[in-house]
Parts: C-alpha cells; structure tokens; sequence
C-alpha cells in the first residue's frame, strides 16, 4: 500500500484531559532516577512534539515553557534549561506541524529527530556554557529513539480520537 492508497480517516476531536494526562505521564517518567541513564528518551520531549504537530491551536509555547521549568525544578538542572529547550522545540513542532503530517510516518519520524536533536543540542549548549563538560556523543542517543519511539506514539496517542471502522447506522458518530 502506497501513501497515496491510505485510506484517510477522520479522527473525533482531541480530550483535552487526555492530552494533560499523556504529558502528567511523560512528567512521571521523566523524573523517575533512571533519568542519567544514556540513551533514554526525552518522553515530555516527544510527547510535547506529537501534541504541537497535531495540536498546533491547543498547545503552546508557554505551556512548554511551563513544563521545563517543572523538570528543572524537580531535576535539580540549571534553571532555564529544559524551559529554553522545551519552548523552541514546541515553536519549531508547531511551525512545521502541516509539513510534518504530510509525510508517512517514517519522514515524520525524521522531522521529529530533528526536533528533538536541536532540543538536545540547545539544552547541551546551556549546560556548557556554565561551564559543564561535554558529556560525549552518545548523549545524542535519546534523540534517535524517541524518533523511533514516533510511529508507536502516533498509535497510541491518536487511539482514543480514532472513528470505529464499522458504522453504526443508529449512533451519530
């Protein structure tokens, strides 16, 4: 099956309690101690991506902001960090969500590295500037399997918005 031979569904609109609850999720996970291990995802990261590509109106970059102020909070990081980070990531997700969901999932999984290496990369940037040392390229890693981690993300999270594939003649939806 081809891009063009996908059958194109309409999905229901996006619960807002679910969105909050997806991000309370990849909050939870992010500040689990596992979080110096190499390799591991950026879940807020990802998460906040998929959100502003397919919610460009109900996300924000204040709303990011937020959530890496919470992180540097809780994570004992430099203040601003993951804030700075996570707000220009949610502008270039949001700024390039229509070109992303043109792609199949794998292009879009691309993009979404991208996304999350410039994240990685700025979040680095501050870190060094105050005088960290370079933590070695393998800190890039989390970047390539959170992109990995794009084409599950994009199942599970549109789960709930998906029509059933058998209509019912006497429900409205």
């Amino acid at each position: 099956m081809s891009f063009d031979d996908r059958p194109q569904r309409i999905l229901l609109p996006v619960n807002p309690l679910f969105v909050g609850m997806t991000l309370l999720f990849a909050l939870l996970f992010n500040l689990m101690p596992w979080r110096d291990t190499t390799g591991l995802p950026d879940l807020v990261a990802l998460i906040l991506t998929f959100w502003c590509v397919r919610e460009p109106r109900k996300m924000g970059i204040g709303f990011a902001w937020v959530l890496g102020l919470l992180i540097d909070a809780a994570d004992g990081a430099l203040l601003g960090q993951h804030a700075f980070a996570y707000s220009a990531l949610a502008f270039g997700a949001m700024g390039l969500s229509r070109r992303i969901l043109w792609f199949p999932l794998w292009q879009q999984a691309t993009h979404v590295f991208l996304l999350l290496f410039m994240t990685q990369f700025l979040m680095l940037a501050v870190r060094m500037a105050s005088g960290a040392s370079f933590p070695g390229v393998l800190y890039f890693l989390g970047s390539i399997i959170a992109a990995a981690l794009w084409p599950i993300a994009n199942v599970v999270l549109l789960a709930p918005q998906r029509r059933p594939e058998n209509v019912d003649e006497n429900r409205p939806l």
